[in-house]
């Protein structure tokens, strides 16, 4: 339940759904109710559970998710009930012996999440209890602060508690803490990362020998993926951050689901092209039905991924230290905000089909003429990013990889035009038998395979430990499995010319319903060549096999191919093969 209302919560106050937001106050007012005298909230646990459980202490990982949403809810409403809740609770926890604080397995792992909530309420409070309580929190939560080593390969874990010291360096400014952060991102990337889509293959838990890119991830891990880049963003300002989760949100993320969002699998990889309920062990590291599409399975990611978009949406836009502000990522959107030295509230509206256009416009809104900067990122694969302001171009050459600073007396109607000019791009992933990768701007784009979708009974086909209500009907959340109707084994014909003339680019409308993860509303698609690599086939756990080394010499007849983007291919070759 709190992986759920995490997301939930902060779906309703986006969109000011009323249905939403009371569903969501009716679970936390229990919660409120649930607080004891000495500040513990949440079930009991009883001397005679700990035994049977088999620990000595409570787990505060529910905790943990709780207090976010609690963060949340005063964000949306200053209910002032929540101050003290959290004060009362924080004080409960540092009498809480170190000896018993943060020993299992997942509270001791995402104690960071913890810490963030410390911080959240002395930026409230200003109260110095509350930083001697997150310097005992970070020395008892697991340490992600090791050279070349993590404390567990999980990939949720390391998706979601890599930046933990990164979030203690706001207190103990030591350059070594933030420097562990960006040293696990590259760590991970680097010996199970030589994927495109900005994550990381681990199955459930990475393994020595298993990077290839059918090896996947658990959505749980993409949208915490999503949050710690968003994070991070937060207390570094550094753009890559904004650029991971990109990456992760435009090409991983959204073929984890189905696009009415009824069903998700478990596991979604960058080369994936079946997605059943057969047991693929050991080619991946978890046993059963964990790739298919199915409502009922997987309660984890089920739960969690609800904080993906919603997440993703609140930082948009961000405050800056000198009264200004920040657009770090794009989409259509809208933030009023205070700026300037006199607090004079904005409006800032921006219209775009970012990341399937390149242009995206700013319009200004305000009743009084008011000096503040407005910050653009220049992502890091935009080599000549332009900016006009109410139709004049800025002469002023913007780097890749950083903010395009416009600082004015902004009034009424003042229009940005951002252009951020899109080329085809070719990863190599030498690391991993020299396949390759096409971009566009921010987009991966993969095999347009055929797919055929076979409906499953979803109870029937759920993993052992999924629960539901008993009166669900499963009519109304169908599960899928999905085949492959049409050739996936290519490998793309390169050769030393540019990527332009050997690629056609092909746009289409913008979908109507603003959707365009699936397969039929694409507004962009390439033509490539390729052709069958006729020995590289399915393997004896059902996977596609691990990669040809490249370049994979075959002797079958040059085909013209389709690319469609990343994230609406849920079947799908991300990282292919090249063909002599």
């Amino acid at each position: 339940m709190p992986y759920w209302l995490k997301g939930y919560g902060n779906l309703g106050y986006i969109l000011k759904d009323e249905k939403i937001i009371a569903e969501t106050k009716l679970w936390l007012n229990k919660v409120f109710d649930s607080q004891r005298a000495n500040g513990y909230f949440g079930p009991a646990q009883t001397e005679e559970d700990l035994k049977r459980n088999k620990v000595t202490s409570q787990d505060l990982w529910p905790n943990m998710l709780i207090l976010w949403t609690m963060q949340s809810y005063y964000e949306y409403s200053n209910d002032n009930r929540v101050i003290p809740f959290m004060t009362k609770y924080f004080k409960w926890q540092l009498t809480v012996p170190d000896e018993k604080l943060l020993k299992i397995y997942w509270e001791n792992s995402r104690g960071g999440d913890n810490l963030y909530s410390i911080y959240w309420l002395y930026n409230r409070t200003g109260e110095k209890w509350l930083l001697h309580l997150a310097t005992k929190i970070h020395k008892n939560t697991a340490n992600w602060q090791q050279k070349d080593k993590l404390p567990n390969w999980h990939n949720v874990n390391v998706a979601q508690c890599f930046r933990e010291p990164a979030t203690y360096y706001m207190q103990s400014k030591d350059s070594s803490s933030l420097k562990a952060t960006y040293d696990n991102f590259y760590l991970i990337r680097n010996l199970y990362g030589q994927v495109p889509g900005g994550m990381f293959g681990s199955d459930e838990n990475s393994r020595k020998g298993y990077d290839d890119p059918r090896q996947a991830v658990e959505t749980c891990g993409m949208v915490e993926q999503m949050a710690s880049d968003e994070i991070l963003m937060s207390i570094t300002a550094d753009p890559m951050w904004a650029d991971n989760c990109e990456n992760v949100a435009f090409n991983t993320y959204p073929a984890a689901v189905m696009p009415d969002f009824k069903a998700l699998r478990y596991l979604t990889a960058p080369n994936m092209v079946v997605s059943d309920s057969k047991n693929h062990h050991p080619g991946i590291d978890n046993s059963g039905p964990f790739l298919m599409m199915n409502p009922f399975s997987s309660r984890c990611c089920q739960h969690n991924h609800a904080q993906g978009w919603p997440y993703y949406s609140e930082y948009l836009w961000m405050a800056t230290p000198d009264n200004g502000i920040a657009a770090v990522m794009y989409n259509s959107s809208e933030v009023s905000l205070k700026v300037g030295n006199k607090n004079n509230v904005v409006t800032l509206k921006q219209s775009t089909n970012y990341p399937f256009e390149e242009n995206i416009r700013i319009e200004v809104n305000t009743t009084n003429n008011v000096n503040f900067p407005l910050y653009l990122r220049i992502p890091n694969w935009c080599k000549m990013a332009k900016v006009k302001i109410n139709g004049i171009i800025q002469s002023t050459t913007f780097e890749a990889g950083s903010y395009a600073k416009v600082e004015r007396t902004w009034k009424q109607g003042d229009l940005v035009e951002l252009t951020l000019p899109m080329e085809l791009k070719k990863d190599t992933w030498d690391k991993n038998k020299n396949s390759v990768s096409i971009n566009y701007g921010p987009l991966t784009f993969s095999l347009k395979i055929e797919e055929s979708y076979k409906e499953m009974a979803s109870k029937e086909s759920a993993i052992g430990d999924s629960k539901w209500q008993p009166n669900a009907d499963q009519t109304k959340w169908k599960s899928y499995e999905i085949y492959p109707t049409s050739m996936w084994n290519y490998g793309l014909i390169l050769n030393n010319q540019s990527l332009e003339s050997q690629f056609e680019i092909v746009k289409k409308p913008f979908p109507a319903d603003n959707f365009p993860f699936t397969q039929a509303s694409v507004p962009i698609l390439i033509k490539a060549k390729g052709k069958i690599i006729p020995e590289w086939i399915l393997d004896k756990n059902g996977l596609c096999d691990i990669l040809p080394i490249s370049p994979v010499s075959v002797s079958t007849k040059e085909q013209n191919i389709e690319l469609i983007p990343m994230g609406a291919a849920r079947l799908r070759i991300s990282a292919f093969p090249v063909v002599k």
